[in-house]
């Protein structure tokens, strides 16, 4: 099929829209709404306006239309660059930045923000009237929710809703109001009842600072300054391979010794690795793996993703009884750094701040839990995501690219395995299990090391591995995104399908793409697999790459918890889930159906 654009022919497929086609021939249109990784083209900002002239219509009777969701038509003349639709999409801009909040310095997208990458591209050099009804009474938020929303920088492009439905299937997020008062809430407008998660995948795709992760940097600063707090910092395993895209390093790149090196410049005082944890969690989880398999008591799910966990309570709590009982990697650390750790550096637990950093902003959330505290006392202070631990490092004026790597000298809790590494990655959990658990079955290590049959990228796949002994061979599940979860756990709670282990990560290519990663601009998660590659690199380089000969793993059994989930162990290190069903589970089709039915009344 042919048309014209900007007097140069081209080909285009059916069904394809203008903004498609002119992409496809190398012809820029400036888009702000449209996200072409979900396939969203709602065309509310029209910014995307070009000039149509139909066949037949000669050139005396222009359309001016969205390019993002108009389709291109057999001999069609289309202009996107002509005085009037700059002059159109000069004039779009300035109604989008009239009620937007223009205070860009305390915006956290400040120096990322696509609004004003746009702005730029159509040559809007001032905006002539300003209004703020809609938010300009709004009360500060004040609550505890890991994720926040800021009406006044909201533009109404609803693709926070979009990766809710499409790629999570929570259905969380509802439009609300209308006009310029219109924005975005949670169904049922309070987050416990709501169907949210927190896995943050809406700030991901946020164009400006309307959607962001609960900002707690001053916090931090703040215990650093104290010359009477203990301050202790712990990165986890994906931190290292995500961090550098912040700072000009190539994507997937290991800047775990620069990490060191800022937070030894910034002035903390013990820096851990979560890494450590991730070791700790493989054996306790395995041991229970293993007492299930033996008992056949059925499957086991893993817990070291809180948006999982609180999806399962919020969504499944009928499954909660699957869920292993040990801690995440985080919650063992926070732990184990108030017990262990500060009894063999004989530091007062009480003057110790834990502050994790995290690629999660559901890790905010499980830090707050009453589960992980003891005597209201939690056990990890604050939890900040990539995003705001590169806020942090540049509050300290350090470029990361500057510094020459450095590395722990802690010999309590900083050896980690490269079993621990992989946990940032889909199915990283369930390989380290693996590795493990032949090892206890079999008394010898597991040939090979790399379960290539665990690896790779789709959505929900399944494994299995033969753990030989009485065990023999076990059939494993591993998924990452929720839409996937919905129908592996329904299908495991109607026997459809059986599984002995199953592993869950809310974010879509695990914790490497979790929801306080560093946020690519126009496009979803484009670096997951080299970070993913990067950590298996990382694997391959370490010695040991298996949890239990992690020396300092061992150490803490021998001198401080006696074995895998002793009584000692299960107190510190393992937790209990409550049933926090909410009723407002997606049901996207059914939600269409109902509109439907309203447009035929």
């Amino acid at each position: 099929m042919k048309a014209t654009i900007n007097q140069k022919e081209i080909s285009f497929e059916p069904n394809q829209t203008i903004l498609e086609a002119a992409r496809a021939n190398g012809i820029f249109i400036p888009t702000l709404c449209e996200y072409q990784s979900l396939n969203h083209t709602p065309g509310t900002c029209r910014v995307c306006l070009v000039e149509v002239h139909r066949p037949g219509e000669g050139m005396k009777n222009p359309q001016y239309l969205t390019s993002c969701n108009t389709p291109m038509t057999e001999g069609s003349v289309v202009l996107t660059q002509t005085l009037k639709i700059q002059e159109m999409r000069r004039f779009q801009m300035e109604m989008v930045m009239a009620d937007h909040n223009q205070d860009c310095s305390t915006c956290t997208r400040q120096g990322k923000c696509e609004l004003i990458d746009v702005a730029n591209a159509v040559g809007l050099k001032q905006v002539g009237f300003h209004y703020t009804q809609g938010w300009e009474n709004l009360k500060p938020d004040t609550g505890t929710k890991p994720v926040v929303y800021d009406q006044s920088r909201c533009i109404r492009c609803y693709r926070c809703i979009a990766v809710c439905r499409k790629i999570q299937d929570i259905d969380a997020l509802e439009t609300d109001g209308w006009g310029s008062t219109a924005g975005v809430r949670l169904k049922t407008g309070v987050y416990e009842s709501s169907p949210c998660v927190s896995c943050g995948q809406c700030a991901m795709v946020c164009p400006t600072g309307a959607m962001s992760e609960r900002d707690q940097v001053q916090r931090a600063v703040d215990y650093i300054s104290d010359p009477d707090i203990v301050t202790v910092f712990q990165t986890a395993p994906a931190v290292r391979v995500d961090l550098g895209d912040e700072f000009g390093f190539l994507p997937g790149s290991n800047v775990e010794g620069q990490i060191i090196a800022a937070l030894r410049q910034i002035g903390v005082d013990i820096i851990l690795d979560t890494n450590f944890g991730a070791d700790l969690v493989i054996m306790e989880e395995g041991t229970e793996v293993l007492e299930r398999l033996k008992t056949k008591a059925g499957p086991t799910f893993t817990s070291c993703c809180p948006g999982w966990v609180t999806y399962a309570e919020k969504h499944f709590p009928e499954i909660l009884p699957m869920l292993s009982t040990t801690r995440s990697p985080q919650g063992a650390m926070g732990k184990m750094t108030k017990t262990y750790f500060a009894e063999k550096r004989k530091i007062d637990p009480a003057k110790i701040r834990i502050v994790s950093v995290m690629p999660c902003t559901a890790k905010k959330e499980e830090a707050a839990r009453l589960a992980l505290s003891e005597g209201g006392v939690p056990d990890i202070d604050i939890v900040l995501t990539v995003r705001e631990f590169a806020r942090l490092i540049r509050r300290y004026g350090i470029d990361l690219s500057r510094l020459d790597p450095s590395a722990y000298d802690d010999m309590l809790m900083s050896e980690y395995s490269g079993a621990g590494a992989i946990f940032g990655t889909t199915g990283g959990v369930m390989e380290a299990a693996v590795r493990t658990l032949y090892y206890v079955v079999n008394g010898k290590e597991l040939e090979g090391i790399e379960v290539s049959s665990l690896r790779g990228f789709e959505n929900v796949r399944s494994a299995t591995v033969d753990l030989g002994g009485d065990l023999g061979k076990i059939r494993l599940a591993i998924c990452h995104g929720l839409r996937g979860t919905r129908k592996l756990v329904e299908a495991v709670l109607s026997g459809a399908e059986k599984f002995d282990f199953i592993e869950i990560m809310s974010c879509p290519g695990g914790c490497v793409d979790g929801g306080g990663t560093p946020r690519p601009k126009k496009t979803y998660i484009p670096f997951a697999k080299k970070r993913q590659e990067a950590l298996f690199t990382l694997d391959r380089q370490k010695k040991p790459r298996q949890s239990h000969n992690n020396t300092q793993i061992q150490a803490l059994y021998a001198d401080f918890l006696g074995k895998p989930n002793s009584e000692k162990a299960h107190h510190l290190l393992h937790t209990h889930y409550k049933s926090r069903k909410t009723h407002n589970d997606a049901d996207i089709p059914a939600a269409w159906e109902e509109l439907r039915k309203q447009k035929d009344r």
